[in-house]
């Protein structure tokens, strides 16, 4: 029971906040945006990286899993103000925007 009690007050004292707005000054990224908004907003990201997901395609005996670039988007990130902010990009339109206290 203490254990249960201890993960669930570590889950609501995490500091990841997944939205899919970000107020950036007296501006609104949202999901949807381009990533021509975003780069307005935010500027250059510190890094770029894809986010795979994979998916299991059934072969005969055993199931292959298989890595996918292109369905999980693009995520940029940036460091701002203690934060860092990684706003994923799939077909070149904001989809999910996690921002991270440091």
């Amino acid at each position: 029971m203490r254990l249960r009690l201890i993960v669930i007050l570590f889950a609501f004292s995490a500091t990841v906040h997944a939205s899919s707005t970000l107020r950036v000054g007296n501006q609104v990224l949202t999901a949807g945006d381009s990533r021509e908004r975003v780069t307005e907003l935010l500027g250059k990201p510190s890094s770029k990286s894809h986010k795979r997901v994979s998916r299991s395609r059934s072969s005969g005996r055993g199931g292959v899993r298989v890595a996918s670039k292109d369905q999980g988007g693009e995520q940029w990130r940036y460091r701002r103000d203690g934060h860092v902010t990684v706003v994923t990009i799939v077909d070149g339109r904001v989809s999910d925007i996690e921002d991270d206290r440091l």
